[in-house]
């Protein structure tokens, strides 16, 4: 009687190449048979990286979020019952009782989700008290700067204790600052295609450094770092986005000059290959940079051949970086960087044909032409990345052999 067939069972990709390279070492130890490993083997196949979400957990998050952003509204409302003065008093103490408390739980070994809820309210405490400070000072509270201190605190609290959840809130209102500061003094399109590509380049320096050293901290990096270096493509494609002069501001200088000290920390640091990611950001922001400055007419019912030099080598770069991420996400085991490619691509084409093309081919056949496009892309993505994974795969399979 033959035995059953046996079907795979997907496991995520890191875990995968754990269990072929320690095959090929029980093999090489004499441990196990070549027919032992092949058959252990194939009972597991490559599946997708995903996290286990509960409902407490998420439970707990709103809660927490929902609690923070109340505490901070308070604070906004001003309540008249009480002074400048016991306001911070207030805020500040339920912000210790919020830091303290995770911490203890943290350290009483307490459930993850638990103690994930009170450092999230830790964290949107710090705002509180900060922007309650900024009003007992008689400071505006739209000011950007506030943000940024906000920013700055959570990160503090995040890297003190290697905690997510104020990590989180940290970046979050750090990508908020980065934009609104420089742009509170000299708003221009220019401007803001200089920012995105900075971002990019600053979120991947930093995801190269975070490697292997805090995983969760360089996952939410590349993914700010792919995200800002789609966006920057996008925005510097737009016709007549440069037409502004861009005015050198202060805090548009320090953006770039901290964007390039991370991305020469990143070099000396953690050399070879892993270099390609912040270099790649820096690719973009150079050609981000010269699209927005490419200027074409903006007159849709006229597209002339600069138009649409201009609108193919847009297309192309951004198809250039979207493959590029792709393999990213691929070699990272990164599927956010994969789907924020394909839809980026998406829409980026789409807008391109409406803006551009439309004059040009109009209705049925440009949703043909659209179609054909999407369909010619997916085929070459799908094909990308099978051969990228099959490479990994055998590259995999050669090391564990070599041992």
């Amino acid at each position: 009687m033959e035995a059953p067939a046996v079907v795979p069972r997907a496991v995520p990709p890191r875990q995968l190449a754990w269990l072929r390279t320690e095959l090929a070492g029980w093999q090489s130890d004499g441990l196990i048979t070549d027919d032992q490993a092949e058959r252990i083997a194939v009972r597991y196949r490559p599946g997708a990286e995903h996290a286990r979400i509960s409902i407490g957990r998420v439970l707990l998050s709103l809660g927490g979020g929902f609690v923070g952003i109340g505490l901070i509204w308070l604070v906004a409302a001003n309540l008249d019952q009480l002074s400048p003065v016991s306001h911070f008093v207030a805020v500040t103490l339920i912000w210790l009782a919020f830091l303290v408390g995770g911490e203890v739980l943290a350290a009483r070994k307490a459930s993850p989700p638990v103690v994930g809820a009170a450092r999230l309210l830790a964290a949107l405490g710090i705002g509180a008290v900060v922007f309650q400070a900024a009003q007992s000072l008689q400071v505006p509270a739209f000011e950007p700067r506030l943000v940024g201190l906000w920013s700055a605190a959570a990160l503090v609290h995040a890297y003190a204790t290697r905690a997510y959840m104020p990590f989180l809130v940290g970046v979050i209102t750090g990508v908020g600052w980065w934009f609104s500061q420089p742009m509170w003094d000299e708003p221009s399109g220019l401007t803001v295609v200089l920012l995105l590509g900075a971002g990019a380049v600053l979120a991947a320096s930093l995801a190269v450094l975070h490697d292997t050293r805090i995983d969760s901290f360089a996952w939410t990096w590349r993914t700010v770092a792919g995200g800002m270096a789609l966006v920057a493509l996008f925005v510097a494609a737009i016709p007549d986005v440069g037409s502004d002069e861009l005015t050198w501001g202060l805090w548009l200088v320090l953006a770039l000059a901290v964007a390039v000290a991370a991305a020469a920390a990143a070099a000396a640091i953690r050399p070879r290959r892993r270099i390609l990611e912040p270099a790649g950001a820096v690719v973009v922001l150079v050609v981000a940079y010269l699209l927005a400055q490419w200027q074409t007419a903006t007159d849709t019912t006229s597209v002339d051949a600069a138009d649409w030099l201009h609108a193919a080598v847009s297309v192309a770069a951004y198809v250039v970086l979207a493959v590029a991420l792709v393999a990213l996400g691929t070699v990272r085991e990164h599927p956010p960087l994969t789907w924020m490619a394909m839809t980026g691509l998406v829409v980026f084409t789409t807008f391109q044909s409406f803006a551009v093309f439309a004059p040009i081919v109009t209705g049925a056949w440009l949703f043909v032409v659209l179609g054909t496009v999407f369909l010619g892309t997916g085929f070459l993505f799908d094909r990308a990345r099978r051969e990228l994974t099959q490479a990994l795969d055998t590259d995999a399979d050669n090391e564990g052999a070599g041992r």
